[in-house]
């Protein structure tokens, strides 16, 4: 097992590959972090000990788990354990772990669940209907969405969700802060 100097320059070093794996300097993680230029050169040199204090803004900072900072052991097993969480008649399943950044959720709405009121806050929001049909309302746009079929749309805009039938409706949801908007790749083909 290696000592404790070698943990951490191994800290240090799985720091500075973040840091330059998503293309920032010290200044600019120091602007986000508040941690000075010269503590974060210490740290990825290896000749400051990482603590929490460091590391927690680091993590958020980088959009990471603490445990990738520091290389935990894996635990051996890649399962998760998903716990569903119900939440104004809806029950939320979090298929993501991460701190800040985008959530991902699997939803199940109930029919009849809530009145149509709208909301509005903070983000950006994905959804994709895996079964069932989601009537969602934009503003003064009214829409039914039915199974492969996916909406995107900025949650600043008065927005409300149900099921479209007398049936449940299971929704894949992914929600970001603002500016963190969702990009599919995919070209579309002409049929």
């Amino acid at each position: 097992m290696a000592n404790t100097d070698e943990l951490l320059a191994m800290v240090g070093s799985r720091l500075r590959a973040i840091r330059k794996q998503r293309e920032m300097t010290l200044a600019e993680v120091g602007a986000q972090t508040g941690i000075s230029v010269s503590t974060l050169s210490r740290l990825e040199a290896g000749r400051r000990r990482p603590t929490l204090d460091l590391l927690l803004p680091l993590a958020q900072a980088y959009r990471v788990q603490i445990e990738e900072l520091i290389g935990a052991p894996p635990t051996g097993d890649p399962r998760i354990h998903l716990r569903p969480v119900q939440h104004r008649g809806m029950t939320f399943i979090p298929l993501s772990r991460r701190a800040g950044g985008v959530q991902a959720h699997k939803v199940v709405i109930p029919p009849g669940r809530r009145p149509p009121e709208q909301k509005t806050h903070e983000g950006y929001e994905w959804m994709y209907v895996l079964s069932g049909r989601l009537l969602l309302r934009l503003g003064d746009q009214e829409l039914v969405l039915t199974e492969g079929e996916a909406a995107e749309f900025d949650t600043r805009v008065p927005h409300w969700f149900d099921s479209a039938d007398p049936t449940p409706v299971e929704v894949l949801i992914l929600f970001g802060h603002q500016g963190e908007r969702f990009h599919l790749r995919a070209r579309s083909v002409p049929r």
